[in-house]
């Protein structure tokens, strides 16, 4: 920068895959008077080098290319904390001396000696990938190395509430021109595909396929995880090509497995027609529907009094009464539904800013608070197992518990009129009960449901006790 010297390398394209060969151009200008001359360059980590002893003259451009080939066994290009297995909560990294960097090492560097006034200096630069938008103008991209394909799973956790077999999309891209090999699915035991695998050609670099094979799975309750894997010429290639690209950032490029979780559950529900009112923003209507249920997001001109009796159940997302400003209307029409005979669900809301007063969330007086239970593994405690949303349809038990993610739930509420039923309790460790994170009452010729429970993580995660649980709120009154 004091010398005024612009120094750039810039590779054909923003990718490459081992074995590949790519083209770099080189260019630089002195911006300056100062006496500069290009001595010699060399692409690290390769055996070409280049001497130049290339006088820069002031406000010249110097521009010239070379090709190289990406050596056979080069590491792909990925955050070095994702290169290994972590544990919950924490990354592993293998590589000590990396700990602490902001990033990994860049995919290629460039190290050329610039004399400077008769002293010779080395810098170092990093290769990248420049394009001209007619917005945007010039921008630059880090060039990475990537897998000669890229595997991926369309959908990240698949439920089979029966016997039916369902369909699994898989994307296949390709990371250089002319891509041929087989795909296949790793399944768990008892698990069967049709097709066994699929025949794939990509002739085009960044080519895209899609394939759909058809799953069936047990007929006893299982859960596994299932990968995609493309062989070619006897290497086998599992991952996931990510690319996290943002305005603000430079474009991130994550090399991922590909897999999603499989789940046959062994599950019992009654009622099939859901409405759904969204707040803050889940995925337990797509969870929902993938166990059967049919499910309709209501927008605030379907909740009217007449509109809501065609639904088995009502669900309120999470947060609605603290982010939907027209719940303050609707709430005496819910109300109404349920005296009505109706079933009406409604997950965590915080205390602050809820569009009602906290007493009249529901048919009878609660407070929401800021209690909750953030350890998943907590104990949870069947406060009142002969109710029937422990025992119809599914029977559930303490294993419905085991393996949630994340937290058991948040913002219980801490007090409640005594028409509610506290169904469970649990608490982190060292902390008292938190009993108020499932309060059921029964009001007119229907049900009330207040949950803090984190349903809106479970269900996408396909944790199968929560998919039991759930039916059962859902299943509550019904013949």
């Amino acid at each position: 920068q004091c010398s005024g010297l612009y120094a750039s390398v810039t590779a054909g394209s923003y990718s490459a895959v081992e074995g590949e060969e790519i083209e770099l151009t080189y260019e630089f200008t002195n911006r300056s008077n100062s006496n500069l001359e290009l001595i010699d360059i060399k692409v690290e980590g390769f055996k070409k080098d280049t001497t130049l002893n290339l006088v820069l003259n002031p406000n010249e451009e110097n521009k010239f290319y070379t090709k190289i080939k990406i050596p056979n066994g080069v590491k792909n290009s990925n955050p070095y904390w994702l290169n290994e297995k972590g544990s919950l909560g924490m990354y592993a990294v293998k590589e000590q001396t990396k700990r602490g960097r902001p990033e990994s090492s860049a995919a290629m560097n460039v190290k050329y000696n610039i004399k400077v006034n008769d002293v010779s200096i080395p810098y170092i630069t990093t290769v990248q990938y420049k394009s001209v938008d007619p917005v945007d103008g010039e921008s630059f991209r880090p060039f990475v190395i990537i897998p000669e394909v890229s595997v991926s799973i369309v959908d990240e956790v698949i439920i089979f509430a029966d016997q039916a077999e369902k369909e699994v999309e898989v994307m296949v891209q390709a990371g250089k021109a002319g891509v041929e090999g087989k795909l296949n699915l790793v399944l768990p035991s008892g698990w069967k595909s049709n097709p066994s695998h699929f025949d794939i050609t990509l002739n085009k670099k960044e080519e895209t396929q899609k394939f759909k094979f058809k799953l069936t799975p047990p007929k006893t309750q299982s859960e596994g995880n299932l990968e995609a894997v493309v062989e070619i010429a006897g290497k086998k290639y599992k991952n996931e090509v990510i690319w996290i690209d943002y305005d603000h950032i430079p474009v991130q490029t994550i090399s991922m497995p590909s897999s999603a979780k499989i789940v046959k559950l062994a599950i019992e529900k009654k009622g099939s027609k859901l409405g759904y009112i969204m707040g803050a923003g889940d995925k337990i209507p797509e969870s929902l529907k993938q166990i059967g249920y049919e499910v309709q997001l209501l927008e605030d001109s379907d909740i009217t009094v007449e509109n809501l009796k065609k639904f088995d159940a009502v669900i309120c997302g999470i947060r609605a009464y603290n982010t939907r400003e027209k719940m303050k209307f609707h709430q005496s029409k819910l109300m109404e539904y349920v005296k009505s005979g109706g079933t009406y669900i409604v997950q965590y809301n915080t205390a602050h800013r809820l569009k009602v007063k906290s007493e009249e969330l529901g048919p009878y007086p609660m407070k929401v608070s800021r209690d909750r239970v953030a350890v998943e593994e907590a104990e949870v405690r069947l406060l009142a197992k002969d109710h029937p949303v422990l025992n119809t349809p599914n029977k559930i038990t303490e294993k419905d518990f085991d393996d949630w993610v994340q937290e058991r739930g948040l913002y219980f509420p801490s007090e409640w009129d005594e028409k509610y039923t506290a169904i469970l309790s649990s608490n982190d460790p060292g902390e008292p009960a938190r009993n108020g994170g499932l309060l059921v009452a029964e009001y007119g010729e229907g049900h009330y449901i207040y949950t803090g429970y984190s349903w809106f993580r479970e269900l996408p995660a396909g944790v199968p006790g929560a998919f039991r649980m759930f039916a059962n709120m859902l299943s509550i009154g019904k013949e």
